[in-house]
C-alpha cells in the first residue's frame, strides 16, 4: 500500500478533524448525512466507511446502531476516529489501515458501503474503478454504495469566491482541472488551502465509473448544489426555518444534470443487483 507523498504530507496536518465544523464545511456534512439517512438500510446493517477519516460519518452512524467498520490510509485518522467514537460514548466495529482498493474483508459481508473520499485521491481511473470492483466485492446482494467526488469545476467557483483566482499560480491550476479533472498543488507547504494531488469528476464520469465496476447506478446527486462556496449560508445551519428553506431548496435541484457540475461535492448511489 502506497500513498502519494503530497497526499500523506497533506493529511498528516490534521486538517481533516476540523474541515467539516469550517466555514462551508457545515453544509457538506448536513447534506452528506441527510443522503446516507435516505439510502442506507436501516441499523443494524453493517457499513463499511472506506477513506472515512477522523471518523466524522463513521461515529455517528455507529452512534445511529450501525455495525461500522472504517478503514483509512492515514494512521493519523484511524487514531482520530477511534478517540472521536470513545469521546461520543460509541464503537467502531473495527478501524484499521488500510488500502480501498485492497480490502482485507471477505465477500458479500456488508449492507452498504462509504467511498467519500477515496475517489478524489486516486487519480488513475483505472486504480479508481478498482476501488468501486472492492466495495462491489464486500457488499452483500442488493447492497448500497455511496460514492463522492469532487466536481471538475470546484476550483473555479473556489477560486472566484476566496479570491484565489488573482493569483496567476493558482489560475494556472484551475486550468489543468478544468481541462484534466487532475488537480496539483505546486505549493504544498506555504499553501495547504490549495489542497494536494486529486482528481476531479465530471457527473457522467462518476456515473460510468460505477457502472464499469459492476453497480447498477440509482442517482448522481449534488451535495451542496447551488449553495456551495457560499460559507456564509452555514450561519442559515442553525435558524430552523432558514435551514430548512435552504436543505428544500437545494433538494428541488439536486438531481438537474444542468446543475450538477456546480456543486461542490457530488454523491453516486450504486446497488449490487440482486
Amino acid at each position: 500500500m502506497t500513498l502519494d507523498p503530497d497526499i500523506a504530507s497533506y493529511y498528516r496536518l490534521g486538517l481533516e478533524r476540523a474541515r467539516l465544523a469550517a466555514a462551508g464545511g457545515g453544509l457538506e456534512y448536513v447534506r452528506t448525512r441527510e443522503l446516507l439517512a435516505r439510502f442506507l438500510p436501516r441499523p443494524p446493517a453493517v457499513v463499511l466507511d472506506v477513506g472515512g477519516g477522523a471518523g466524522a460519518y463513521a461515529v455517528p452512524l455507529a452512534a445511529d446502531g450501525y455495525e461500522v467498520h472504517l478503514v483509512d490510509p492515514v494512521a493519523l485518522h484511524v487514531e482520530q476516529a477511534v478517540t472521536a467514537a470513545r469521546n461520543e460514548g460509541t464503537t467502531l466495529a473495527s478501524a484499521v489501515v488500510g488500502d480501498a482498493r485492497r480490502l482485507l474483508y471477505p465477500d458479500a459481508g456488508t449492507d452498504a458501503a462509504l467511498l467519500l473520499g477515496p475517489l478524489y485521491h486516486l487519480t488513475e481511473r483505472e486504480d479508481r474503478v478498482a476501488a468501486l470492483q472492492e466495495a462491489r466485492r464486500v457488499l452483500r446482494s442488493g447492497g448500497v454504495l455511496a460514492a463522492a467526488a469532487i466536481s471538475r469545476f470546484a476550483s473555479t467557483f473556489d477560486g472566484l469566491a476566496r479570491g484565489f483566482l488573482a493569483e496567476p499560480r493558482f489560475e494556472q491550476i484551475v486550468e489543468r482541472d478544468v481541462r484534466e479533472g487532475q488537480h496539483r498543488n505546486p505549493e504544498p507547504d506555504t499553501r495547504p488551502e490549495w489542497f494536494t494531488t486529486a482528481c476531479f469528476h465530471r457527473p457522467e464520469d462518476l456515473r460510468q465509473e460505477l457502472e464499469e465496476a459492476g453497480f447498477g447506478v440509482e442517482a448522481v446527486l449534488a451535495v451542496e448544489g447551488p449553495a456551495a462556496f457560499r460559507p456564509e449560508l452555514d450561519a442559515w445551519l442553525t435558524e430552523r426555518p432558514r435551514r430548512e428553506a435552504m436543505l428544500r431548496a437545494i433538494r428541488r435541484v439536486e438531481s438537474e444534470p444542468s446543475l450538477l457540475g456546480a456543486s461542490a461535492h457530488l454523491l453516486a448511489i450504486g446497488r449490487v443487483p440482486a
